[in-house]
C-alpha cells in the first residue's frame, strides 16, 4: 500500500468544470478564466486517447487563473511513464502558484496498442511511489513490482513545496481499495448516477479518500436542446461505462442499437438511442434547476465534488456562464 502523505479532508462539497483537449490554447484560457470567474472550484482536463496531450492546456489554463485547482484526470501509466508525468506535474505546479494536482487511471480503450495491460494495479501504484518520491527530490532510487528507478534519477528543476494531491480514476472495485490507501480523491469517470456514489463509499470503507464523480454536461434553457445533445455525447462512451456500473442494467438490444449506430458514424442515431433513465444516469443534461438537483442528489448520496465535463452547452462557453451564474446558486455546498 503506498501511504497517502498527512493531510486534513478538507469535507468542503466542490464543483468543478472539466474540458476536452481539442481547443486552442486561447480557447482553454478563456473557459477557464470564466470558470474561475464564476465561482467554480477547479478547472480539469482529460487526458483521453487521441486528443492533444494534457500539457498545453494546463500550461494555458494555468496562466490564465489564480485560483482554481488545476490538473488532467487522467494520465495512464502504462502510456506515459510516471517519471514523465512526475515532471509535467512538477511543471504545473511551478507555472500555476502551487494549485496543481496528479490524476491517475489504468485507462481504457487500449487495444490494438501493443500494450502491456497486465497488473494494472501494480503498476499504479509503483507509479505514485515514483512520482511521489520525485516530487520529494529522492533520488535513492526505488525498486517495484514492475517499475523502479535508478539511484541518481531526479527532476532537476524547482519541486513542489508541498505534497500533491493523487486522484485515481476508477469504477473498480478492487482499484478502489487500493486507493482508499493512497489517494485524496477517487474519481468515477462518465456518471451522474448517485447510487453508483453509494457503491464506490462502501469500496473505499473509512477511508477519508472523497469521492469525485464526473460526467458529459449540457445546460440551455431549452430543457429539450440540452438532453439532445449530451443524448449523442453519452452515447459515445456508454457501451463501456453502462457495462462498469453494477447498478444499471441496460438492455442487450439498447446498448447493440447504440454501439452499432457509433460504428457507422450515426451520431444522431446513437443518441436517439438512449433512453432518458440512462441519459441521467450517465449525464449532466437540461436547464440550470434540473442539472443543480442532479448535484444535489449525487451531493446526498455521498459525493465530495462533481466534475462538470465537456461540451458544457450548444455553446460551451455560453454553456460555463449559464452552469456558474445559474446553476451553482442553486447548489447546497
Amino acid at each position: 500500500m503506498t501511504t497517502r502523505p498527512d493531510r486534513q479532508p478538507t469535507g468542503a462539497r466542490e464543483v468543478s468544470i472539466a474540458l476536452q483537449t481539442d481547443k486552442t490554447p486561447a480557447a482553454y484560457a478563456t473557459l477557464a478564466r470564466a470558470a474561475e470567474d464564476l465561482g467554480f472550484d477547479g478547472v480539469s482536463v482529460f487526458a483521453d486517447l487521441g486528443f492533444q496531450p494534457p500539457a498545453l492546456a494546463l500550461g494555458a489554463i494555468a496562466a490564465a487563473t489564480s485560483r482554481v485547482r488545476i490538473g488532467a484526470a487522467c494520465q495512464n501509466p502504462l502510456l506515459t511513464h510516471p517519471v514523465e508525468i512526475a515532471g509535467q506535474v512538477a511543471a504545473l505546479d511551478l507555472a500555476s502558484g502551487g494549485r496543481a494536482y496528479v490524476g491517475l487511471a489504468r485507462g481504457a480503450w487500449l487495444d490494438g496498442l501493443g500494450v502491456d495491460t497486465s497488473r494494472p494495479i501494480a503498476r499504479l501504484s509503483d507509479s505514485v511511489k515514483i512520482i511521489r518520491r520525485l516530487l520529494a527530490g529522492d533520488d535513492e532510487g526505488f525498486a517495484g513490482d514492475v517499475l523502479g528507478l535508478a539511484p541518481g534519477v531526479r527532476l532537476r528543476f524547482p519541486l513542489p513545496s508541498r505534497p500533491v494531491d493523487l486522484l485515481v480514476g476508477t469504477w473498480g472495485e478492487r482499484t478502489a481499495r487500493w486507493a482508499s490507501g493512497c489517494a485524496e480523491e477517487v474519481k468515477i469517470g462518465g456518471t451522474a448516477n448517485p447510487d453508483m456514489v453509494g457503491v464506490m463509499r462502501g469500496w473505499l470503507g473509512m477511508s477519508p479518500t472523497r469521492v469525485v464523480v464526473g460526467a458529459v454536461t449540457v445546460c440551455d434553457p431549452d430543457r429539450s436542446v440540452a438532453r439532445a445533445l449530451a443524448r449523442r455525447e453519452v452515447a459515445l462512451y456508454l457501451d463501456v461505462v453502462a457495462g462498469l456500473d453494477p447498478t444499471v442494467t441496460v438492455p442487450t438490444e439498447v446498448r447493440q442499437r447504440i454501439a452499432s449506430a457509433v460504428r457507422s458514424g450515426d451520431h444522431d442515431a446513437a443518441g436517439a438511442a438512449v433512453p432518458d433513465d440512462l441519459l441521467d444516469r450517465f449525464a449532466f443534461a437540461g436547464t440550470p434547476s434540473d442539472i443543480a438537483a442532479r448535484i444535489d442528489e449525487l451531493f446526498d448520496a455521498g459525493a465530495d465534488r462533481v466534475e462538470l465535463g465537456t461540451p458544457h452547452g450548444v455553446d460551451g462557453l455560453n454553456g460555463i456562464r449559464l452552469l456558474g451564474s445559474e446553476t451553482l446558486p442553486r447548489v447546497t455546498r
